[in-house]
């Protein structure tokens, strides 16, 4: 009895460990590199990948991310990827580590135990027996290849496979399917929920996802500038401030038409409110957003629709719920003296609504 009841503390331990593992710092690192590999972002990547180096990443664990990768985001992305790994290690003036040996497993000599080990792997991931009858050669080499071969490297861990797939995934568009299942596989090859929730959070917030628009609106052309503390009050959600200087005009030049750039996190939107003695020009640039006038029905915004707000109307703008969302503002002097009249807040209902 005694035996059984050690037996149970230690697996409640254990689950208690895994439950409040957080999103460590290396898995931060192999998420970005990940991301970028799949959106084919090479600038970005480059810096990135000096980044996970310097913070003891080992080339040789980037190297299996990279070719690990290739199964889900195609060979030209692989391969570019590497490409920017190589020329990091030519142009690198510091001793980065190479890691333990990469060891070609055992294996790739043998198909049928590549099959029998890739089964066990996916039917662990998938959470129950994975049989692709519809198209017996994927379902091969899904089992044989991917978690038989690829799987079989002693680089990577299947827990981090996973936040290498899970990132990769995520910041691909029209793989919503493939990413909720390697959601819930993440945690089953050994991650917790927590982890899993906080690399999409890290994801978005990063401008690596495009599950909400966020690889748009936080790391674009555009600005995303500072947190918009000045108009918190004004605002149900995050929002964030960048002022626009004309490229031609040298610091304290002021120009005739002034921009900024608004980033709204999803969900965020501003209050009702009412512009006097000035039109204002919305110009929106990333994500999607919603525009609505009092008494009218909203009107849904993406990259390159305008918006002209007459003076006098009362009405808000903002993100859409699941969208990271971009506008430039600018104002026309009508008459008269220029303000602001904050009014109440757009009510949960009033938003929901707008959003269908």
């Amino acid at each position: 009895m005694k035996k059984i009841l050690s037996i149970l503390l230690i697996l409640t331990a254990m689950s208690t460990s895994i439950s409040a593992q957080s999103l460590s710092t290396r898995q931060k690192h192999l998420a970005t590199i990940a991301a970028l590999e799949a959106q084919g972002d090479l600038v970005r990547l480059d810096k990135a990948v000096r980044e996970a180096l310097d913070n003891n990443i080992t080339v040789n664990e980037i190297k299996e991310a990279f070719s690990q990768l290739y199964a889900y985001t195609g060979f030209p992305r692989s391969l570019n990827a590497l490409g920017v790994l190589n020329k990091v290690l030519e142009d690198g003036n510091k001793k980065w580590s190479e890691g333990k040996p990469w060891v070609r497993p055992e294996i790739w000599n043998n198909a049928q135990k590549a099959l029998q080990q890739g089964t066990e792997i996916q039917t662990r991931l998938s959470g129950r027996s994975f049989n692709y009858d519809f198209c017996p050669q994927n379902d091969y080499y899904l089992k044989s290849h991917l978690f038989g071969d690829i799987f079989a490297g002693n680089q990577l861990t299947p827990a981090d496979r996973e936040i290498v797939t899970v990132a990769a995934l995520s910041a691909l568009e029209g793989v919503e399917p493939q990413l909720a299942a390697h959601k819930a596989g993440a945690v089953n090859m050994g991650n917790s929920q927590k982890v899993v929730d906080e690399l999409c959070e890290f994801l978005s917030k990063n401008g690596l996802s495009q599950c909400d628009a966020a690889s748009d609106a936080c790391a674009g052309a555009w600005p995303q500038g500072n947190p918009n503390d000045a108009y918190a009050q004004y605002f149900t959600g995050n929002s964030y401030l960048a002022p626009i200087q004309p490229k031609n005009l040298a610091n304290g030049e002021k120009t005739i038409q002034g921009y900024s750039n608004v980033t709204f996190e999803p969900g965020c939107r501003n209050n009702w409110h009412v512009h006097h003695g000035l039109h204002q020009i919305l110009i929106c640039v990333s994500g999607e957003g919603i525009y609505q006038e009092w008494g009218k029905s909203a009107i849904h915004l993406k990259a390159g629709d305008i918006i002209d707000i007459p003076e006098g109307v009362k009405h808000w703008h903002g993100a859409k719920k699941n969208s990271w969302f971009q506008h430039l503002t600018a104002h026309v002097h009508v008459s008269g003296e220029e303000s602001n009249e904050w009014l109440e807040p757009v009510t949960d209902t009033q938003y929901n609504n707008a959003n269908e």
